[in-house]
């Protein structure tokens, strides 16, 4: 059994099914599904259905609750979200409802989000609100994976920050950046692999530099930029955990090794109506020409376009839905063993070669 390739929307429901059967309602299985297809998509894989496992795993421990009944405390365009323990992509589906109603209402609404759990790739809200022409950031914490500057072991997150801005005739600008110079995903992936990984993304357990991935997951990943990235980390550690309630630093608890307490993750939301500062028109129309000379700007040697935030993502996921999303073959053994437990078969989700796709 090679690499194979799978339909994304066969996929997707194959998931929803395996999430479904371990005992999540329909509803929020079709939520975790979609967004970890969204990663693949994308071509984040460190964040796609490659998790399937693990979270099937918190679900049927316990470590994640199963259709709870989330708590919404508001005040004018402020509001704080108890996600009781579901999980992140639930939580985050239901704080972005929020921010863009409030941001309706109020032309800017704010979202904090407590008692959560890990939400994906925040890409996936981004696009949710661009198509519906708002602009949104989105931040959150995450378990402990890079040294403050000048430490030498993990004490925060490689906490992401995402902004998410609709144009007219071009892409949107979707932007979705790890605080650290590459997601503790990726680095899980190479040592799945037996991959070394480039030098600069982490340090061993003593903070020497390596390129083994197992190394490297014993010790930690580097911030982007030195200490820019650990500045940046903190603030949304600071927005995301200290502010709304939720866990920071190192009481945001790993999915993988902590079996005894919940992640509290926390997570913020900032959306505007866009049409407050000037009509939605006008304004793609203007981020139209600047996408415009943006582009056209000179070239360095070597380079054959210059792409804006995302649109690199967006057309590796036009690619995927059209000849199919490419597993590795541990990813393909762990899902068809998940789904062989609940009567479903990973092998009806394969691409067919002769069929065309949409």
């Amino acid at each position: 059994m090679s690499n194979r390739r799978y339909h994304w929307k066969r996929l997707e429901q194959f998931v929803a099914q395996v999430f479904q059967r371990s005992g999540l309602p329909p509803e929020e299985a079709s939520v975790v599904s979609e967004s970890l297809i969204e990663a693949d998509l994308r071509g984040v894989d460190s964040h796609g259905v490659v998790r399937t496992e693990i979270y099937v795993q918190r679900l049927e421990k316990g470590m994640v609750a199963s259709g709870a009944s989330m708590q919404v405390m508001q005040d004018g365009g402020l509001t704080l979200l108890d996600a009781q323990n579901s999980f992140g992509a639930v939580a985050g589906n239901r704080a972005l409802e929020l921010a863009l109603t409030g941001a309706r209402q109020h032309g800017l609404s704010i979202v904090g989000v407590k008692n959560s759990n890990h939400f994906g790739t925040c890409a996936y809200y981004l696009k949710k609100a661009v198509e519906q022409d708002m602009l949104l950031m989105v931040m959150s914490n995450a378990s402990q994976t890079m040294p403050p500057t000048g430490g030498i072991r993990p004490f925060i997150g490689t906490n992401p920050l995402a902004v998410g801005v609709p144009a007219g005739r071009h892409l949107p600008f979707m932007m979705d950046m790890a605080t650290s110079v590459v997601a503790r995903g990726k680095i899980i992936v190479a040592a799945e692999k037996g991959e070394a990984i480039p030098e600069g993304w982490a340090v061993d357990a003593q903070g020497r530099p390596t390129t083994d991935a197992q190394e490297a997951l014993s010790g930690s990943v580097l911030p982007l930029g030195g200490p820019k990235g650990y500045a940046l980390s903190m603030f949304i550690d600071i927005m995301a955990g200290v502010l709304t309630g939720a866990g920071f630093g190192k009481s945001v608890n790993n999915m993988y090794e902590n079996w005894a307490q919940p992640q509290n993750v926390g997570h913020f939301f900032i959306a505007m109506d866009i049409g407050r500062m000037m009509p939605v028109a006008q304004f793609k129309q203007r981020m139209d020409e600047y996408i415009e000379d943006l582009k056209a700007e000179p070239k360095a040697p070597g380079v054959n376009e210059i792409l804006i935030p995302g649109e690199l993502e967006f057309r590796r996921e036009q690619e995927r839905k059209q000849q199919g999303i490419e597993l590795p073959l541990k990813v393909q053994q762990m899902l068809s063993s998940l789904g062989e437990r609940h009567g479903l078969s990973l092998t009806d989700t394969e691409i067919d070669e002769s069929a065309v796709y949409e």
